[in-house]
């Protein structure tokens, strides 16, 4: 079935892949990811997670850009004074992405890419890594919303970007007197190859 629905997807995206205005871009890259707002005892760092998935571009020196990411992000959690208990929180999440571009250098061979837009993080799971802290999936918010930008560069077919990505939406529910305005602060970096009309 997984096979079917890839060949499926590749009929379909191909042909577009082939017209100028029209480019498929899948990527891996890194995330560093932290929480803000921090409570009194309580310290954030941010710390190695990964990402995978596509996005694609559509127009020409202007162009929109959707797309979809699996992310594993993870964060340094630490709580105490005198004695100090340090977590790994880890979470998985899918983030579908609604940005629009522009390429600042638009030559043969080279592009010099800006892209913006609004991100909306699907969360999957939350781990505990080192099982100092106890996380429950349920605490936090099922999803949030994001502001994200970035600055890509490509190179013939290999495409290289790096960006931040800024919550608009709370971590944690609001629940039995417990409220935390902390939001999710990510950087990352990407690199992956573009079909389609990012290579001229």
């Amino acid at each position: 079935m997984k096979r079917l629905s890839f060949l499926l997807f590749s009929v379909i995206i191909m042909p577009f892949a082939t017209m100028a205005q029209f480019a498929v871009n899948p990527q891996l890259g890194i995330t560093m990811q932290k929480l803000t707002d921090a409570p009194e005892g309580a310290e954030y760092k941010a710390a190695l997670g990964a990402m995978i998935g596509l996005d694609m571009r559509i127009g020409d020196r202007f162009y929109f850009q959707p797309g979809g990411f699996f992310e594993r992000n993870s964060t340094v959690v630490s709580v105490g004074d005198s004695l100090v208990v340090e977590d790994n929180l880890v979470r998985s999440n899918l983030k579908l992405k609604a940005l629009v571009g522009y390429n600042l250098i638009d030559g043969d061979g080279f592009r010099l890419r800006f892209n913006t837009g609004p991100t909306y993080d699907v969360l999957l799971s939350v781990d505990d890594k080192d099982d100092k802290i106890e996380w429950n999936k349920d605490d936090f918010n099922s999803g949030s919303f994001n502001w994200n930008a970035g600055l890509g560069a490509d190179i013939t077919i290999i495409t290289l970007e790096t960006g931040m990505t800024y919550g608009l939406s709370k971590v944690f529910k609001e629940q039995d007197g417990f409220t935390s305005d902390a939001k999710y602060f990510t950087f990352y970096v990407t690199a992956g190859v573009v079909f389609g009309g990012a290579n001229k």
